[in-house]
C-alpha cells in the first residue's frame, strides 16, 4: 500500500477557469481529494516571451509541450498586449466549489510569472510585500489564512525562507526533493514533489512512467497542473489515478500526508538548486 499526494498548482487565469472545474469533475469521478495551490493576483504570462530569448531550454520546453494548447493563446498576451486578469481573485465562486467539495486549498503565488523570473534580482521588501497581498487576497477568498505554501516553480533561495518563517506556515511544499524533511532555515516541514510533471517526459509514455515509479509503495507527490491534466492531458491523468488505485495506493491531499508524519523522524536539511530532466531552469531538491 503507498500513498499518492495530489499537490494542484494553479498558475494561470485560464488554468483557474477551465483546468479547475475540470480537474474537479474528475475528482468527483473517482471520489478523491487534493489539495490545489492558488495563484491569487495578476496572471503576467505574457511575460514569459522574454524567456524565450533569453532561455533556450524554455524555448525547447514550449515546443516540445504544445504551449499552445496548453495555455491558449490570450495566455500568451496577458501583462503585455492584454492586461494581466486576477486569477483566483477573478474566480471566487470557484473557490467557493473547491472548499465546499472537501478539497484543501493553500496558497501557492501573487504573481507567479514574476516571482518565477525575478526572484534572485527582487529586494526583501518586495518579497515581503508579494507575500503580504497574496495571503491578503487568499484570507478574502477563503475567510481563512493559508497554512501552507508551493513555491511556484519550487525556487526559493535563504531570504525568502526566512520571510517563511515569519508566517508560521504547517508546512511548505516548494521543492522537488525525494522525502520529506524539515527546512534548516525556516524549520518547518517540507512536503516535496518527487514525481515528475506529465510535461517533463514523454507524452505517450507518461502513465507508464509515473506507474512504475510508484509501483513499490511508499509516500508519493504527484505536481498537478490546472492547465495540463485540467486540459489535454486530462485523459492521462484519469489513467494514471486509475492505474494507481488499482495498484493499492490511496490518493489524498496532502495535509493526510502531514498528518500521517513523525516530526521527529524526519531530517533537517538545506535546499540546493539543480536542473532537472525536463525542466527549463533549476529546481530546489
Amino acid at each position: 500500500m503507498g500513498t499518492l499526494g495530489l499537490k494542484i498548482d494553479v498558475d494561470t487565469y485560464e488554468g483557474m477557469k477551465q483546468g479547475v472545474p475540470r480537474l474537479l469533475q474528475t475528482l468527483k469521478e473517482f471520489n478523491l481529494k487534493g489539495t490545489f495551490f492558488l495563484s491569487i493576483g495578476p496572471d503576467n504570462s505574457g511575460r514569459a516571451v522574454l524567456q524565450l530569448i533569453k532561455n533556450p531550454l524554455f524555448l525547447k520546453k514550449m515546443m516540445r509541450t504544445n504551449a499552445a494548447s496548453l495555455y491558449g493563446w490570450k495566455t500568451a498576451l496577458y501583462g503585455t498586449l492584454l492586461p494581466a486578469p486576477m486569477i483566483a481573485l477573478s474566480f471566487p465562486d470557484i473557490v467557493r466549489e473547491i472548499i465546499a467539495a472537501g478539497h484543501e486549498v493553500q496558497f501557492h503565488a501573487w504573481d507567479h510569472r514574476r516571482w518565477q523570473d525575478d526572484l534572485p534580482h527582487k529586494s526583501e521588501k518586495w518579497i515581503r510585500q508579494w507575500f503580504t497581498k497574496g495571503i491578503a487576497g487568499f484570507e478574502k477568498l477563503t475567510g481563512q489564512k493559508p497554512t501552507a505554501f508551493g513555491a511556484p516553480s519550487w525556487l526559493i533561495n535563504y531570504r525568502t525562507l526566512e520571510i517563511i518563517k515569519e508566517h508560521k506556515f504547517e508546512y511548505l511544499s516548494c521543492t522537488r526533493a525525494q522525502a520529506p524533511f524539515i527546512h534548516e532555515i525556516a524549520n518547518v516541514l517540507e512536503i516535496p514533489s518527487d514525481l515528475p510533471c506529465f510535461e517533463e517526459i514523454d507524452k505517450q509514455r507518461a502513465v507508464a512512467i509515473i506507474t512504475d515509479l510508484i509501483k513499490d509503495g511508499g509516500i508519493h507527490v504527484l505536481p498537478v497542473h490546472a492547465e495540463v491534466e485540467g486540459g489535454i492531458f486530462n485523459e492521462q491523468f484519469k489513467e494514471l489515478l486509475q492505474h494507481a488505485l488499482d495498484m493499492g495506493n490511496s490518493i489524498v491531499p496532502l495535509r493526510e500526508i502531514k498528518s500521517k508524519l513523525v516530526l521527529q523522524n524526519i531530517p533537517v536539511r538545506k535546499y540546493q538548486m539543480e536542473l532537472l530532466p525536463g525542466r527549463h531552469s533549476a529546481c530546489a531538491v
